[in-house]
């Protein structure tokens, strides 16, 4: 008996997922639980296995396909202890539906608002009205796309990127699609900096006294937990004990409310090739600094190796990223909405400064708070900021608050 390869559900707020690769070509035998296609949503990667036995029929949605949840991926002609596997009839498209009925994704919803359209008149082309509806609505061009069964295909390839040159081949230009990330990352800066009222604010700390503990520490700290003291934790630690002092900065806007989050689920930035993706360390106020170390290494080298689950990018009610790793002296962060706040850490220079009347070294560190004006004003922004400085240039007191 023959069994569908689905578009699983991805996660809370992902719709949309695009073909990344598949792992087998058509005819060949499949196993139960092995990888067959790869998926890249805007947050991770998404294996899809097979159910049961078989061998691969067809493929129906080439790689780079855009596909949503519940989309047919290929056919797996298999045996009958595949019969369990869920089956999922692609839908045909005859004519617009109801209010009820029809779905249509947020960013067509948002495209219809801002041009007073009734989404509920728009014809969908798929399975739900997407912007390209709207769009094609607004302009008049309203008669949907004919639906038709898609034609399996063999052994696809990805589209080949176009090399433009001069002719002398000195002065090339090359062309490829943004990864989904990617453009997930582009759209969500833009709709931060049009949204919301960002400000930042800086300040620079003393990193002397986090230094020497570190170095007093480090080696009894890495042969009892595994793992190196960092400064991910002082700073998770440092920006938990600010929250608590300034709950709006942990807070969020929607509609006319605020939204206050009585816990803290504290947002690290890690960089990836093609992009960044925020793992979220759940009730860190919870976490032992060995915990918040070991937490994000691991969440560090799953970004790498691409086993980073969704549910890990799910929520924050706070970010903290760190430009300094990649020799960053100062930047302004741009909020990870719906947040309302984001510290930028920066690299660690010995800098000429005055203490007690003499100059003397010491090795200091630029942040940055960026922030929501809207919901913060520009006095708790700096408070906030320097309650950090304080806790972070006096860990004992960091030690004792947390």
């Amino acid at each position: 008996m023959s069994f569908n390869l689905v578009v699983p559900d991805l996660a809370e707020s992902v719709v949309e997922a695009t073909v990344s690769s598949w792992t087998k070509k058509v005819g060949d035998k499949v196993s139960a639980g092995e990888v067959i296609v790869v998926l890249e949503t805007d947050k991770v990667s998404l294996e899809v296995t097979a159910e049961g036995d078989g061998v691969l029929e067809s493929i129906l949605t080439p790689e780079g396909t855009d596909v949503e949840v519940g989309a047919v991926l290929g056919v797996v002609s298999g045996s009958a202890s595949a019969t369990t596997s869920q089956v999922i009839t692609p839908i045909s498209v005859t004519a617009p539906v109801t209010s009820e009925a029809q779905k249509a994704t947020p960013v067509a919803k948002r495209v219809a608002t801002e041009h007073s359209v009734d989404i509920a008149q728009v014809p969908s082309s798929g399975t739900k009205v997407t912007k390209s509806d709207v769009q094609n609505f607004i302009s008049g061009q309203n008669a949907p796309a004919p639906v038709s069964t898609p034609k399996p295909v063999s052994a696809p390839k990805p589209a080949p990127s176009v090399a433009v040159n001069d002719g002398g081949g000195y002065r090339k230009e090359e062309r490829v699609k943004m990864s989904r990330r990617r453009q997930t990352i582009a759209k969500r800066l833009i709709e931060a900096q049009s949204t919301a009222a960002l400000l930042t604010t800086f300040n620079e700390i003393d990193m002397t006294a986090v230094n020497q503990l570190r170095a007093r520490r480090k080696d009894l700290f890495k042969e009892k937990h595994g793992v190196g003291l960092g400064f991910n934790a002082f700073f998770v630690k440092a920006v938990i004990g600010a929250l608590k002092v300034f709950p709006q900065l942990n807070a969020e806007i929607q509609e006319n409310e605020i939204v206050y989050k009585h816990y803290y689920d504290i947002g690290i930035a890690i960089g990836m090739s093609d992009g960044l993706v925020v793992p979220v360390l759940r009730d860190a106020d919870r976490m032992s600094f060995a915990q918040i170390e070991n937490q994000v290494k691991d969440y560090a080298k799953q970004a790498q190796d691409g086993s980073l689950g969704i549910e890990s990018l799910i929520g924050g009610t706070f970010t903290i990223t760190n430009g300094g790793i990649f020799g960053s002296l100062m930047s302004t962060p741009i909020l990870n909405p719906p947040q309302v706040g984001i510290l930028g850490l920066h690299a660690i220079k010995d800098r000429a400064v005055v203490v007690n009347g003499e100059i003397v070294v010491r090795p200091m560190m630029y942040v940055a708070l960026t922030y929501d004006h809207r919901m913060v004003d520009g006095r708790e922004a700096v408070q906030f900021l320097v309650k950090v400085k304080d806790l972070i240039e006096d860990p004992e007191v960091l030690l004792i608050e947390g």
